[in-house]
């Protein structure tokens, strides 16, 4: 019997898939890991982190995480609301007056001055579960998207947050407070809400609350300068010829420099076996082994559906989203499957949330499992590697 109760012949067919993505070149090197049951069942890095350098992908190679860092922040609020510091209902202006009085868009892609007053009050609720009405770049239109570029424009190298927030505060929101789920910087604003209310950087809380606890030594906001060689070069795709090309080399890279804007929407570096102790933290209902940061309740809110009905119905990203799975708070949650089989098969109370380098983890309490898949390819549109990992995975339980 295979360990974790997985067939041999079925796990070479995921290795074999996850190479493919190699040989084409559509990623430079993946690093792949299944956890089930307690052992780890498949660790296997594939490829090169870096293609000029002929360098290898290695087990404890550096990864962009990107959105998955949101989860954690997410976990970071839940620890202040369980000590009383915050609630769910706290409007965030206490903390945060910058924020204290929003006007809201009349058209989400309209003019910047054609606004409404916000009907209520910004909640931490409305920014965990994505529905205070911010946006990205990417995830608005017209004015709204040149202004959020604009706003993140020299903050990525080292953020003053205060500035940053004083910027966001002069954007109006897309939606009225509370009625719609839409992607945006509400994890980044949560960020700033635990330095306020904690009195610590966004980078102390995470390594002295949840890093430290949970033995992830190589989670961090940047890399210092002896563990640059382990970080994996990003790369993006150009538009015009399809090819990839280098983003974020580790000899120039953003994640270099210690004074960089703490970003708690995307901002973390970690590796496949760090990211799984915190996956573990998820799954074990806010405990891993000895050690609990979180209450059950907690947790088992993290991994609830918020979205009502009609919200379900909007589309996300130009397709309908929310059709087998809910939003929790800064997780999906799956309690459709079949209704989620475009985006890959995940049993019934599954949760993750990916990142745009590529990156993504699922966590399945019906099979005791966790899966991790990172790649750092920031694509132009979806890219199936993450969708065809999970199937493979599913594919390869034999017990």
């Amino acid at each position: 019997m295979h360990p974790a109760g997985f067939s041999a012949s079925r796990l070479t067919a995921l290795t074999n898939a996850m190479q493919g993505y190699v040989e084409r070149r559509e990623v430079a090197g993946v690093v792949s890991l299944v956890w089930r049951r307690g052992e780890i069942g498949y660790f296997e890095p594939l490829g090169l982190r870096d293609e000029a350098g002929q360098l290898p992908m290695e087990r404890d190679t550096l990864f962009r995480i990107a959105s998955m860092t949101k989860p954690v922040t997410s976990a970071a609020i839940l620890m202040l609301i369980e000590e009383d510091r915050l609630a769910f209902d706290t409007p965030i202006s206490l903390w945060l007056p910058e924020l204290a009085a929003p006007r809201v868009l009349r058209d989400p892609s309209g003019p910047l001055d054609e606004t409404d007053p916000a009907r209520a009050p910004l909640t931490v609720l409305d920014l965990l579960t994505h529905r205070a009405g911010f946006a990205y770049h990417f995830t608005s239109t017209g004015p709204l998207a040149d202004a959020y570029a604009a706003a993140f424009n020299g903050f990525e190298a080292h953020g003053n947050i205060g500035a940053w927030l004083n910027r966001i505060a002069g954007l109006p929101l897309m939606f009225q407070p509370g009625t719609r789920w839409h992607y945006g910087i509400a994890t980044d604003v949560l960020g700033v809400l635990i330095e306020r209310v904690s009195g610590m950087s966004l980078g102390e809380f995470f390594r002295t609350r949840i890093f430290e606890p949970l033995g992830m030594r190589d989670t961090a906001f940047w890399v210092p300068e002896p563990q640059l060689t382990r970080l994996a070069t990003a790369y993006g795709v150009d538009p015009g010829s399809r090819r990839r090309v280098v983003e974020d080399h580790p000899s120039t890279s953003r994640w270099a420099k210690a004074d960089r804007f703490q970003s708690g929407g995307g901002g973390l570096v970690s590796t496949a076996h760090d990211y799984l102790q915190f996956a573990q933290l998820l799954l074990g209902r806010g405990r891993v082994g000895a050690t609990r940061l979180l209450s059950h309740r907690s947790v088992d809110l993290m991994r609830s559906n918020f979205l009502t009905r009609d919200q379900r119905r909007v589309p996300a990203f130009g397709q309908i989203v929310w059709a087998g799975q809910g939003f929790g708070l800064g997780l999906s949650v799956v309690d459709d499957p079949a209704q989620q089989l475009a985006h890959g098969y995940r049993s019934i109370g599954s949760f993750g949330w990916p990142g745009a380098y590529g990156t993504s983890w699922f966590a399945d309490p019906v099979e005791d499992m966790i899966g991790l898949m990172l790649i750092q390819r920031r694509g132009i549109e979806a890219f199936p590697m993450a969708v065809d990992f999970e199937r493979r995975v599913y594919d390869a339980i034999d017990d």
